[in-house]
């Protein structure tokens, strides 16, 4: 969604780029905590998380046009 590099993730995040290359390739899973980190990175770059009832988790790309999500209401 916001088109990074895992370099540029790592950078945003402060996770290592083999974290990431390591967890996006199945490798292992991630600490709550570096999950944490790349959450707060993607939502500080303008995505959104939201919980959908019966769904789970939905993810939309912030801009100044689209509607705030639930929780900032």
């Amino acid at each position: 969604m916001l088109n990074w590099t895992q370099t540029e993730l790592a950078e945003h995040s402060d996770v290592s780029r083999s974290t990431i290359r390591d967890f996006e390739g199945g490798r292992h899973d991630i600490h709550r905590t570096t999950a944490e980190q790349l959450r707060l990175a993607l939502e500080t770059g303008g995505v959104a998380f939201l919980e959908i009832p019966v769904h789970g988790l939905g993810i939309f790309l912030r801009n100044s046009t689209s509607i705030s999500p639930i929780a900032d209401l």
